[in-house]
């Protein structure tokens, strides 16, 4: 696949320019409403569904079927990150005005992230091809130990690195607006939304370990993986305040991410055996995906959506009107020294 130097210019632009619109949209703090969430989620699907259509016409349906393999795998893992980001946004009571500002610093750098993994999996693959079993064994074990834990949810209160934050870092327990800083009583603090942003970053790139091999299990093309990841990600954060307060009812979707992730990984052991055909491997992930959807919504028909909910939360606060004037800039300003003898 001969990927032109001015097509990965114009991809990265077209990346760009959309999350600049994005940011210009939310440019102020509010409540994302489901509408709204809903029109930004169709707008980005059909941006990556537009641009594998792109790919099918100018490079074939081989080429094609492995761009909407990849970008459904990556679309469909990204449900559980939407599931981790609630529990961690309920854990520490953040606002929803402020929720939009964190989840695009933590798309910007998963983006980031995994143009790195990609780059860096990409020159393993070249350099040793073997890496590829190593890849798969990894998948059927994260598979399984999905399965095994398909009903444990992230423990934020426990997290390591939330231990480590909060010792090394001098935090308020106060929200200051979209604020991550503060200055107060001459020194610099975290507010709780940075320490958010800590946790979604990390978990972000904790996922990204396990999606990057599944994807390269469906396409050895770096272009094609950067994009399907690219595309599959930026609708994220659309995703999560669509999907954010009915997540109690994909009781079955961990089940279904962890028969992907096993799918690819047997499809990856047999390269040198039997070669699957992209077009199966594509309904293979649909089909289970579908199904353990619909067999979710069925088994929860009737639940409303409601909040996700964390026991033993922390009271983190808004901060009073006091304490936002009290608060100094973070950086602050030189004065001049007038001239002497002059």
């Amino acid at each position: 696949m001969d990927i032109p130097l001015w097509l990965w210019f114009a991809v990265l632009g077209v990346i760009v320019a959309m999350l600049a619109l994005d940011l210009f949209a939310h440019r102020k703090a509010h409540v994302i409403s489901v509408r709204e969430a809903a029109a930004w989620s169709i707008g980005w699907v059909t941006l990556g569904v537009a641009f594998g259509g792109y790919i099918w016409w100018e490079y074939g349906a081989e080429f094609g079927q492995q761009y909407y393999a990849g970008y459904l795998i990556e679309k469909s893992l990204a449900v559980d990150n939407v599931f981790v980001w609630a529990i961690i946004f309920a854990f520490f009571g953040v606002p929803r005005e402020y929720q939009h500002r964190v989840l695009f610093l933590g798309v910007l750098g998963a983006l980031v992230f995994r143009a790195i993994f990609i780059a860096l999996g990409a020159v393993l693959i070249d350099q040793f091809s073997w890496i590829l079993y190593v890849f798969a064994t990894f998948l059927l074990y994260t598979g399984y130990v999905m399965i095994r834990k398909r009903n444990e949810h992230m423990d934020v209160e426990n997290s390591k690195i939330l231990k480590a934050f909060t010792r090394f870092v001098p935090m308020t327990d106060a929200y200051h607006g979209q604020k991550f800083l503060i200055r107060k009583a001459g020194v610099i603090v975290a507010t709780p939304l940075l320490a958010v942003l800590v946790l979604v970053e990390i978990t972000d790139i904790i996922f990204a370990v396990d999606s990057i091999p599944a994807i390269f299990g469906v396409t050895s093309e770096p272009f094609i993986v950067f994009t399907a990841n690219a595309f599959a990600i930026l609708g994220l954060r659309a995703m999560y305040f669509l999907l954010a307060d009915l997540i109690h009812r994909f009781i079955y979707l961990k089940l279904g991410l962890a028969f992907v992730l096993i799918w690819v990984g047997i499809k990856m052991l047999l390269l040198d055996v039997y070669k699957i055909p992209t077009s199966v491997s594509l309904a293979v992930v649909a089909v289970i995906i579908t199904v353990s959807i619909v067999a979710s919504l069925r088994a929860t028909r009737g639940q409303r959506a409601h909040a996700v909910e964390v026991p033993g939360a922390p009271p983190f606060r808004i901060a009073t009107e006091e304490e936002l004037a009290e608060a100094e800039p973070v950086l602050r300003r030189r004065r001049r020294t007038p001239a002497v003898g002059r």
